[in-house]
């Protein structure tokens, strides 16, 4: 299930920790109400610019806590100005952190991304259904020991979900597949 937070509601030009603190007790109190599995879409349509204050304490805290504080659930962001990006970018990159931005309906990285996360997360995406650590090893000419390793990463922060499944020969395995 999906849950949309219309950020335009605190204004069209947000500043400083404390507007930014102001907004994560609301967003922290819709995190407790959804189940694992379930995705918070934060939706910026209307929101003009953020400092990176505000960005570091909304999005930065807030993800921070997804893994340890409400496992399971996702948080991305959609419908950002080139300017809330950019901080939004920065602010993600000084906490070594990265968040799944839709736009237009396609996924993508902000934050710290590494070339190896962003190659990794582009062909779960690609795949369009859930794809073990082996076919992305083989796709991608990983050794499957670093591409377990690029699938760990991305399921503690959020960005895929890790599923259990099984092979074609029966034994279980984990799949991995994009918010969809």
């Amino acid at each position: 299930m999906e849950k949309r937070f219309i950020l335009r509601r605190h204004g069209a030009q947000l500043w400083t920790r404390e507007k930014a603190r102001q907004i994560r007790s609301r967003l922290t109190s819709i995190l407790e109400r959804l189940e694992a599995g379930d995705v918070l879409v934060i939706d910026a349509t209307g929101v003009e610019v953020f400092d990176f204050s505000f960005a570091n304490e909304l999005f930065g805290k807030t993800i921070s806590s997804l893994a340890g504080e409400y496992p399971g659930r996702f948080m991305i962001v959609e419908n950002l100005t080139e300017y809330a990006n950019e901080n939004l970018s920065r602010a993600l990159e000084s906490l070594n952190l990265m968040m799944i931005e839709r736009e237009e309906g396609k996924f993508g990285l902000l934050g710290k991304v590494h070339r190896a996360d962003q190659e990794t997360f582009a062909e779960i995406v690609g795949a369009g259904q859930a794809i073990s650590a082996g076919t992305l090893s083989k796709n991608l000419d990983v050794n499957l020991t670093a591409m377990n390793e690029r699938l760990s990463k991305l399921a503690s922060l959020g960005l895929v979900r890790r599923e259990k499944g099984s092979s074609a020969k029966g034994r279980e395995q984990y799949v991995y597949r994009v918010l969809n």
